[in-house]
C-alpha cells in the first residue's frame, strides 16, 4: 500500500515538473522585427493564437462560429506540432513559390491557392500519392489529360511544375464557375465537383462551411487557412526558420528531336544526369522521344557549378 502512494506520488512530481517546463517553453514572448506590428500572447500547451478575422482566397472565414474557429484550431495545432515537416514546408516556399505566383497571377486565380499546392505535396514536385496522384498540385493521371497535359511513359506532365500548375488553374477556373466560390473550387478540388454538389443537395445548403464533410474533405480548407496563417506569421508558432532554400535560376533548351541518351544530353550541357532529372523530373526515361511537330524545353541550372 504504501509503495504504492509512493509511486503515485512519484508520477505526480514528473506530471507537474514536465507542465511546468511546457508552460515556461511556451508562456515566452515570440520575438519580432523591430517596428513590426506586435501581437503579445502565449503559446500554451492547451491553447493556440488564433486571428479574428480571417481572409482566403479573398473571402471571409466565418470565424464568429464556434465549429470553424475549433476547426481551424484544430489544424493550427496538427501542423504546430509537425515541426520539422512544416520547418521543410517553409525553408523550401521560395523556391516554389517563385515559379507558382506569376501564373496564378496571370490565370486570375486568388494568391491564397498557393496553400492547396503545400498541403497536396509539401511542395514536394516528385510527390507520389498511395492512389497514383503526381506532382506538386497531386494530379490524378486521368484529370491530368482531361486538362490538357501529356501523360505516358516517356513524358509525365504533372511533374512539370509550371504546367501542372496550369492544369491545376484550369480546373480551380472551372469549379469556381460551377459553385461561385474559391472556398467551394478548393474543397472541390479534394473530393471532386460531382461529391460536392451531391452534398449540396443532399443537405440543401450551398456554402462549404455550412456542409457536413467527411474526414478528408471536411479538413482540407482548414489546413489551407492553418498552412497560410503559419507560413505568413511563423514567429507567431514558435518557428524561427533561418535562411530559406534559394531560387534556383534556369535556362530553357528547345528539344524538337529526339534525344537518345538523356546523359548524353546532360554532359553536352555541362551537367550531370542527376541534375538534369531533379530540374525536369517529368522526363521518365533515359531517353525522350519527340514526335512531329512537338517541341519540348528542358530546362538546365544557369549556376551549373552548384551541382558538381
Amino acid at each position: 500500500m504504501q509503495k504504492n502512494i509512493i509511486i503515485t506520488l512519484l508520477a505526480i512530481l514528473v506530471l507537474l515538473n514536465s507542465a511546468a517546463i511546457g508552460y515556461y517553453i511556451y508562456e515566452r514572448e515570440v520575438e519580432h522585427d523591430e517596428g513590426e506590428e506586435y501581437i503579445p500572447h502565449f503559446l500554451l500547451p492547451s491553447d493556440v493564437f488564433c486571428p479574428d478575422t480571417f481572409y482566403l482566397t479573398g473571402e471571409r472565414v466565418p470565424l464568429e462560429r464556434i465549429d470553424i474557429v475549433e476547426s481551424f484550431k484544430k489544424e493550427l495545432i496538427v501542423n504546430m506540432n509537425l515541426h520539422s515537416h512544416t520547418i521543410q514546408v517553409i525553408k523550401n516556399s521560395p523556391r516554389y513559390f517563385h515559379i507558382i505566383e506569376p501564373i496564378l497571377k496571370e490565370e486570375k486565380i486568388p494568391n491564397d491557392f498557393k496553400y492547396l499546392a503545400v498541403i497536396e505535396s509539401s511542395l514536394n514536385p516528385i510527390a507520389v500519392s498511395p492512389a497514383g496522384a503526381a506532382g506538386i498540385w497531386q494530379l490524378m493521371s486521368g484529370t491530368a489529360k482531361e486538362l490538357g497535359l501529356e501523360v505516358d511513359k516517356d513524358v509525365d506532365e504533372r511533374y512539370h511544375i509550371e504546367k501542372a500548375t496550369r492544369a491545376a488553374c484550369a480546373y480551380l477556373k472551372k469549379a469556381y464557375d460551377k459553385f461561385g466560390s474559391w472556398t467551394s473550387a478548393a474543397a472541390s478540388y479534394n473530393g471532386g465537383m460531382n461529391m460536392l454538389t451531391r452534398q449540396m443537395d443532399r443537405q440543401k445548403e450551398k456554402k462549404f462551411y455550412d456542409l457536413l464533410m467527411g474526414e478528408e474533405t471536411g479538413r482540407y480548407v482548414y489546413r489551407m487557412m492553418a498552412l497560410k496563417q503559419i507560413m505568413e506569421n511563423p514567429h507567431l508558432y514558435n518557428f524561427h526558420v533561418g535562411i530559406k532554400y534559394p531560387i534556383e535560376e534556369t535556362t530553357q533548351i528547345k528539344v524538337t528531336k529526339p534525344i537518345k541518351d538523356l546523359a548524353d544530353f546532360a554532359q553536352e550541357h555541362g551537367i550531370t544526369y542527376k541534375t538534369l532529372k531533379r530540374f525536369n523530373p517529368w522526363l521518365r526515361q533515359t531517353s525522350l522521344k519527340v514526335g512531329k511537330n512537338k517541341t519540348y524545353y528542358i530546362a538546365i541550372p544557369k549556376d551549373k557549378e552548384a551541382y558538381k
